[in-house]
């Protein structure tokens, strides 16, 4: 087992009224990343194999098969770190 630092590319907030924040993964470990959310998270809908949408624990998400998730509501970066760490490892 790593850590997330081996699965993610890098974290950013995005800017607004509502604080979202996209993680990007590893462009070598995307196909497993997406493959273990998936197994994981509750799927509400999906977009054409493309996009998902997502909860897990109570937080929602959005997967996109490129290799990025966008995560709302979620307060800091801790908060996206604990969420993937109990997704991914």
């Amino acid at each position: 087992m790593g850590t997330i630092d081996d699965y993610v590319a890098r974290i950013e907030e995005t800017c607004g009224e509502e604080k979202d924040f996209i993680a990007t993964f590893k462009y070598e470990k995307k196909d497993e990343i997406i493959k273990r959310i998936l197994e994981k998270a509750k799927k509400e809908k999906s977009m054409s194999s493309m996009i998902f949408e997502l909860t897990f624990k109570g937080v929602s998400f959005r997967l996109y098969v490129t290799g990025k998730v966008i995560f709302r509501n979620l307060k800091t970066k801790k908060d996206v770190q604990n969420i993937l760490a109990d997704i991914l490892l």
